[in-house]
Order: C-alpha cells, then structure tokens, then sequence
C-alpha cells in the first residue's frame, strides 16, 4: 500500500536508488510499488524495469510540490495516465508557470490531496485523499459520508533508515542553503517515513478497514509496463519504411558520384554492404534525418564537421554527413553499426558556436515540439564539492573546509572528529543524483511523445528537455542526434567570409583534397606554426607535431590520438614517435601486434586498434569488444566496464596460447584506453579541420587570425592572438570610436580592435556607437560624440583612456580635461542631432602631454594587454637573456639564461602526489620555448601570473624539440605606473 515513495530523483530529498528501493519494498513483503518523485519522473523508466525483474507490479506516479511544499500526488492507472502527469509537469515547466492549487482533471490517473483535517470537500470521480496512520484519530467520531470512499492510506518513503534520515536532513539543509540547525520541520519528510513490513501497515489501518479496502482497490486499478524496443526513434522518414531505403540508397549513389565518381568499383561494393546492414538494423531513418540536418543548415550557408565513429561510414561520407573518406583511410565500419553491436551509434555534427541553436530550431520545428527534445544530464555529488557542501551546512569556517579538501592530508586532519564524520556522511552522498541539466548536444526525436517516457524541464537555454540522462536514454531505446557547437568552426565560417571582403577572393574551405597535399600548407604543419587553428595549437600538440616532424594528413591522424591522455599516460605515445622515426627497429610485442597495428608500429593508438586486439589476440567476440570499447570510451570513464571482461581476456588469450607476460603486457595497453581515446575516424575527422583552418592560416593570416579573436580566440589568451595577428604583418590598431566595430575588423593590412574588447564598455555602446557612426557619419569631436551617444561620464573616461577618441588630435590629458568640464557635473545627455550645432567654449590648456608608458599601463588595465608597448617595453631592465629560441639547439646540454613573457602553464600530479609544472613562453623576438620545473624546483620558484620571468635552466632536446629544465625562475619588475587619472 505504498503509493507515495521517494527515490534519490527527489533531488536532495530522497535517499534511495531506485534499485535500494525496489528492494527494500520487496523485503517488506510489498507486491505493488508507487515511485511518485518530487517534480519529476527521472527514475520511471528504470523503475518499472527493476520493479518487473523483482516481482513487484510498478505504479508510475509523481508528487507535484510547490515552493516545497506538497500540493497533490499523481497516481497513473496506466502508461496514458503517465503521460498525463509528464504533459501536466511539462505545460508548466516549458510556460514557466507555477503548479496550481489542483491539477487538470486526468483521464486516466489519480489525484491525491494530502489529508488537511477538513472532512467538507467536494472531490471529482478520480480523486482521492491521503491519510496518514497518525492523523487517524482526526477522523474519529466524524460524519464520513461524503468521503468515506475517497480516503486512502498514505504512507509515504523517503528513507531507508535512521542513519538515512539524518542524511537526509543534510540534504535538505543542502537544498536550502542554510545551516543543518535551521531547516525548519516543514522542509523535511518525517522520520517515521520508512517502509514497513506489510502486516504493520496494515495494522495501523485495522481500525478503519474501508480505507485499506479503498487504497487496494486504486493500487488494483493501476498497472504500467513498459513494451521492449529496440528503438524509439523516429520509426520512418518518409512514411513508409521500405521508402526510406530506397531514399537512402537514391541519395548515398547521388553523393558517389560527388565523392568518387561513376566508376570506382571498391566504393560500389562497400557502399553495398554497408546499406545492408543500415536496412537490416533499422537506421535508414536515423541516416535520412540526419541527412536531412546536413542538407538544411548547407542551404543556410552553415559550415558542420560531421566527426566521431560516424565517419567510419561510406555512406555517410557519400550523404556529406562527414568530409572523412573512409576508403583512403581504410576505417572500420562496423566500429559504427554492426550486427553484434549492443550500444545503439551516433553522429556527431559540429557546428559554429553561433549557429547551433539556429540548426537546433529547425530540428524542433521540422519534427514537432511533442516529439523532439534535448537530452538531459545528471549531475552528482562528486569528490571535494560533497565535502565544501557538507562542510558549509555544519558552519564550519572556510579554511578550515578547505583543509578537509586538501590531498595531501597530515594525521591531525584524519584523525580530525569533524573530518571523520565529514568522511562517513561523503561515503552516502558520493554519486548521488544533484541536480538536472543538459546534455552537451543530444537531441532526441521519438516515434510517439515523449511525454510517454518522461515529463521536460525548460532549462535557461529556452529548449524543452527530458528528465533522464544519455544511458537511460540509451536503455530506453533512444538513439541521440548530437548537434554539437565549436568556436574552430566559427574561426573558419568567419574567416573565409573577411577573405570574400577584405580581398575580394572565394575559398572553398571543403576543398581539402586539394590542401591535404600542399607543401606549403605541409611545412608549416611540421614547424608546428599553428596557433589558432583547431587541436593542433596547444602546447602539447605543437611538441608533438614538432617530434614527429608532422607534415602529412595521415601523420596528423595519429597525432591527433596518441595527444589524448589514453595513450600518453600508458607510455605509448612516446613508443610510437620513436618507432615512427625508426620503423625499422620496431620489435613487436607479438606476431598479432604486427598483423593487426603495423600501421601504428604495434601501438593501440585508435579505438579500433584495441577492438581489433582483443578479437584476435584474446578471442573475444564482436559484442564483448563493443563492451569493451565502450568502457574505454570517453563517455563511460569506468573501469568496471573492463572488470567485466578481463577474465575473458585472460582466458579466451590463454586459451590461444599467449604467453603470460605477453598477456599482461597487451592488457596493460588496453586498459590505459579506459581514460580516453579516439577511434580512427574521430581523429581523421579532426585532421580534417586542422588542415582547413591550417589552410586559412597559410594563405590568409592576417583575415584567419582576425576570425580568431572575433570568435573568443581557442586555447590561449586574448592577447596571444593579437600578438598572431601583427606578426602576420597587420597593423593592429587600437579600437577607435571612427573607425572600429563591435569586433575585430580588417581593411586591406589594417586591423582595428573591437570595442567589446574594452573592459567595463557597456553593451549598448558595443554596437550602438558604430550604428550612429553608420547613420549618421564620423564624429566630429569630443562634444559631438557625447550629444550623438549619450554616453555617461565613466564610459566616455574609459574610451578617452583607451585611445578610442583619438581622432580628436587632442591628447588624452586635453580630452579627459574636456570630458569632466562638460560632463563633471551633469547627467549624461540625451542622444539628439542638433538643429543648430554651438560649440562649447574653449580653454586654453597647458601642454598635457602624454607618455608611451601612461598608454600602455591604460591598455593594460581596459584591454588586459600593453599594445602601444610589449610587456618586454615595459621591464626595468634591457636584459633579454643570453639565448634566443632559435638558438636553443645549440645550446642542448648546457645551463643558459633565457627571458620569457608568460603565455600558460600546466600543473601536473606526479606519481608521489608533488606538482610539476610545464611553462610556455615568448621570448624577446616572439617566439615560443616550453619550459619543465620538476617538484624539487617548484616550491622554491613558483608562476606568479603573467609578465616576463628571467629562467636559468638546462637546454634538453626530445626527437630534435628543446625545452628548457628550469633551475632557477625570476618574475621580472616593470616601470613603475605614471598614470594618476
């Protein structure tokens, strides 16, 4: 008779898993089970599925709270009632409404209202009221005529014990963000509120057996099963499935042609096969709509890379789907779709940051609102935030939480009463479901609505959302459409656009085939000149590129993996660049290593590689492979996935007669894979982009950098990507009221910087200024900017101090003069065009001169970097170092001085938990050198921001790349700041 039972769902409420729960209600002698939620029907669909394992007929229902407080609870009769609840849920989320004081009238569910001691009231054929054994006694001796049938026992569950019920009150103070001493009685469920055993329960009712009869007789009339499918997706995207295929195979023969032509026999065969297994396993839709997305936002001039396993496919590279070609590559398809697969595939298609939401739009509005929705995520209680939320709730003082949190614990904080309770309350709430949000680009479009399956949040983003996360999505038989967003895109999309304006000149960015292959664009690969362009500029990469002397496509494939911490931290990475340069000395682990990875010198580099290794040097199956990679998959960091299967392993690689060394060594490599990696075609289709971008980046410098910056830049900081940009020859202004945009422009070799660049500059002058500007012509002068913009005495101050007002002629000093004489003491004017223009009169003021130092301690302070002086200039001394560079190489083995203006760092744990540090910097010419301060340097000679340092230290050399091993690290001082204003 339980009809009103909480799962941890009922975020910082409840306390059970839904399988806890299951379980206890079965221990209880419980044969039906209500899940009713708060607010949400997140843990339905798993609970009629561990519900109908055990033995206990699941009741879908749901508790509808308003400002935290019980309104009604929803009881579905069947899977329609479900969908009642989720649709009334959903009207209110989706339209921001509050939940009112009674729900629509349910065609097929039970409403009922918490008993409030009023025996006078007038309920509809479907409601009821809920009783509590303690509030019995209200009831006695009271006429019941008129509700007699209507009450029902209500015994809610929120807890599986007294130790879970003072978590719970943890979870409460949480949720409120107060102290545990101060969340009042209302705010809490009662601590009674546990299952009990069947005969108890029924008990308690003994006196009143009408409402035990009433309760059984609802519980009777509801059931919900949920009917196995292997997909929920949209089941056809013609109408008729047996049209879907032939579509498919109408429009994979067009893109042929396109791809390969009419005569290419092998991309004829495999095109074939891959069809056949589309067909056999149901995906034509899923290519058809997803061809669909491409086709749309193509006709909207939209740019997408179409990337991950997905690019193992022909047929989608023929539908333009992705820009990888699967046949040069020789990837492995059934890495996608396979007959054996057990975890449903997935496209991944990027898009520019700022039009995704426009492609998502159109996926709403093509396949309905009822049918479509974001995929949710579900956040958890993780680690050291468990310890601050816990800490805070307790009152405890921030420094002292913060020693809680820390690593590297000495025995008094073990031994700590406070920590050790800390700890015990961590161990319940670690993984605990926190709160709800949105996937990173899963969309969902069902057959049926997908209220059937759960109710949708409206998150900030303005999209109905589904309440679970991707694996229940997954369990469900949900197939995500991924529509991603990536600012690399955005540098291309824009870049390619101020080429077509500032030179007049049309790039086909898609026409990689031809670049793939140019020397010039090559050499600059393999200098590792490529800060801006997508994943292959970071500091990590660029050493990379370097080592390896990258100046090829496919090279740049296998970069593009072995960076990922999967094979870097297992060794491999370095395995690989040394066989790359020596092939001829690779020793194979085994003669399956060499048939299998000779491509990759014997190195597990891609997904693929460790599938292919674990079919045929252990003799696992395609399924248990699939498994496999799945747990090494970046979307299922966990190693229980390779728990599950390291007996197979071990037995089905014995069973063949490896040898056991052997044996341990490839599983070693394999389960490095359980972090991170990519598959083949992941990669490739990253490559794809690098090249464009590095393309862009050859040819057109200066227009691909200001693309950069007007994107947000990527890895680096802002300031990075400006330096860029003079460097390809720009003369890069700062911004000016008469000359710049919002953002970065560019007309012939002249680059002004945006004004939303300028700290503190309010948004509406970012693009009203220019607007006025537009409208109206330059600006005249100081006075007849003012009247024109309206602009405030502080905005107008920080323009004047950055440069903006210079076409004036006035120095800064006469300007801010001017600006405090007609500002000082009034408000802002209006924005008006004056009928007759007077002048303001005019002072004769001393000479106010400025200094390039006062500039560039401006720029520092509203830009966030010097531009009239580099931070070089604005040292104290004129030491530069004793080496440059370019000279490093000469110098491998010897200790030499060297300055560098701080780019990043990178903190690392090493094995014994000390930190190590790795430094980029320029130096005086502008150029980049890397530095490594290992533990027993660290502490003495920490990074203290940004600026130039003085670093002593030994020049080593890996694969022809120097760095410098640093002994001694020194910020330097700057001039000191004449700027008063």
């Amino acid at each position: 008779m339980y009809l009103n039972s909480h799962s941890q769902f009922s975020l910082r409420y409840g306390t059970m898993d839904i399988k806890t729960l299951v379980d206890n209600a079965k221990a209880c002698g419980a044969e039906q089970l209500a899940l009713t939620d708060i607010n949400n029907s997140s843990g339905i669909m798993e609970f009629i599925r561990i519900a109908e394992s055990e033995g206990i007929q699941p009741i879908a229902g749901m508790e509808f709270r308003r400002d935290k407080q019980l309104l009604y609870i929803g009881i579905a009769r069947d899977r329609e009632g479900f969908k009642e609840l989720n649709d009334f849920l959903t009207f209110h989320n989706v339209n921001d409404e509050l939940l009112p004081d009674k729900p629509w009238h349910f065609a097929n569910a039970y409403v009922i209202y918490p008993f409030t001691g009023n025996t006078l009231i007038s309920l509809k054929e479907n409601e009821y009221i809920g009783i509590r054994h303690d509030q019995l006694n209200f009831i006695f001796g009271k006429p019941l005529a008129g509700i007699r049938e209507k009450l029902i026992a209500l015994s809610p569950v929120t807890v599986g014990d007294k130790i879970e019920y003072r978590l719970h009150q943890y979870l409460r103070a949480i949720d409120l963000s107060t102290l545990l001493t101060k969340v009042a009685d209302k705010y809490k469920c009662r601590p009674d509120e546990m299952f009990l055993p069947a005969g108890k329960l029924r008990a308690n009712f003994e006196l009143y057996p009408f409402i035990i009869s009433n309760t059984e007789k609802l519980m009777k009339d509801c059931s919900i099963t949920v009917l196995k499918e292997k997909s929920r997706n949209k089941k056809s995207f013609t109408g008729s499935i047996q049209r879907d295929i032939e579509l498919l195979r109408e429009l994979t023969m067009e893109g042929m042609l396109y791809r390969f032509g009419a005569d290419d026999e092998k991309a004829k065969k495999k095109i074939e096969e891959e069809l056949i297994v589309i067909r056999d396993q149901g995906f034509a839709p899923y290519f058809l709509i997803t061809h669909d997305i491409i086709k749309y936002s193509m006709s909207k001039g939209f740019y997408h890379v179409g990337r991950g396993s997905g690019a193992n496919s022909t047929v989608a590279y023929c539908l333009r789907i992705t820009d990888v070609d699967p046949l040069a590559l020789d990837l492995y398809f059934e890495r996608f779709l396979n007959k054996q697969r057990t975890s449903p595939p997935d496209f991944d298609i990027d898009y520019s940051w700022d039009e995704r939401e426009h492609v998502q739009n159109y996926i709403f509005k093509r396949y309905g609102k009822d049918y479509t929705a974001l995929l949710g995520t579900m956040s958890t209680f993780k680690d050291r935030s468990v310890i601050r939320e816990i800490g805070k709730v307790m009152g405890l003082p921030a420094a002292e939480i913060e020693s809680f949190t820390d690593r590297t614990k000495d025995a008094r904080v073990l031994n700590n009463a406070t920590y050790k309770k800390i700890q015990a309350l961590y161990g319940y709430m670690k993984d605990m479901p926190n709160q709800r949000s949105i996937h990173a680009g899963g969309v969902l479009i069902s057959e049926e609505p997908i209220t059937y399956f759960t109710a949708l949040d409206m998150p900030p983003k303005g999209m109905p959302t589904v309440q679970w996360d991707m694996y229940e999505a997954e369990t469900i038989g949900f197939e995500k459409f991924d529509i991603l967003s990536q600012r690399g895109i955005g540098h291309i999309k824009e870049a390619a656009q101020l080429i077509a304006d500032n030179r007049q000149v049309k790039v086909d960015v898609h026409d990689f085939k031809r670049f793939k292959n140019d020397e010039i664009i090559n050499t600059q690969l393999k200098t590792s000149d490529s800060i801006g362009c997508f994943y292959i500029e970071s500091p990590a990469m660029r050493q990379l590129l370097r080592k390896l002397q990258c100046g090829d496509y496919l090279t740049l494939v296998a970069a593009s993996s072995i960076i990922r911490p999967g094979v870097a931290q297992s060794g491999m990475m370095q395995a690989y660049i040394r066989s790359f340069h020596n092939p001829e000395s690779v020793v194979y682990l085994h003669p399956v290593m060499k048939e299998q990875l000779q491509e990759t010198y014997g190195v597990m580099v891609y997904q693929e590689d460790v599938i292919k290794i674990c079919i045929h040097f252990a003799g696992m199956d395609g399924a248990d492979a699939d498994i496999l990679r799945r747990g090494m998959s970046g979307k299922y960091r966990s190693k229980v996935e390779f728990d599950k299967l390291v007996d197979k392993f071990f037995e089905g690689a014995k069973a063949l007669g490896r040898p056991d060394d052997i044996i341990a060594e490839v599983w070693r490599q394999v389960s490095s894979f359980a972090g991170y990696s990519f598959s083949k075609a992941h990669s490739a289709s990253f490559a794809v982009e690098s090249y464009q971008s590095l393309f862009l980046k050859t040819y057109y410098p200066m227009e691909f950098m200001v693309a950069v910056l007007n994107n947000y830049g990527g890895f680096y900081s802002r300031w990075l990507y400006v330096h860029e940009l003079q460097k390809t020859g720009a003369t890069v202004h700062l911004p000016c009221v008469n000359r710049s945009t919002a953002k970065v422009s560019i007309s012939g070799t002249d680059a002004f910087l945006g004004l939303i660049g300028i700290q503190g500059l309010e948004n509406k002058y970012l693009e009203g200024i220019p607007q006025e500007r537009t409208m109206n012509g330059p600006f005249l002068n100081l006075e007849d900017f003012i009247k024109r913009t309206g602009i405030g005495l502080e905005q107008c101050t920080n323009l004047i101090r950055v440069g903006a007002l210079r076409f004036t002629g006035s120095s800064k000093k006469e300007l801010l003069w001017e600006v405090h004489n007609y500002l000082g003491s009034k408000p802002a004017p209006k924005p008006a065009k004056d009928l007759f223009n007077l002048p303001a009169k005019a002072f004769q003021l001393p000479d106010l001169a400025n200094t390039r130092l006062e500039d560039a301690y401006h720029e520092l302070e509203l830009l966030g970097y010097p531009l009239t002086l580099s931070m070089f200039g604005l040292l104290k001394t004129n030491y530069r170092g004793d080496v440059m560079t370019n000279n490093l190489l000469q110098y491998v083995g010897s200790i030499i001085k060297i300055v560098g203006n701080y780019v990043c760092e990178k903190t690392v744990h090493t094995k014994n938990n000390k930190l190590m540090w790795f430094g980029t910097f320029l130096d005086a010419e502008g150029n980049f050198f890397d530095t490594t301060h290992f533990p027993d340097n660290t502490p003495a000679y920490p990074f203290k921001g940004k600026g130039c340092y003085l670093i002593q230290g030994k020049v080593i050399q890996d694969f022809g790349f120097p760095s410098i091993e640093v002994l001694r690290f020194y910020k330097l001082s700057i001039k000191t700041s004449p700027v008063y204003w």
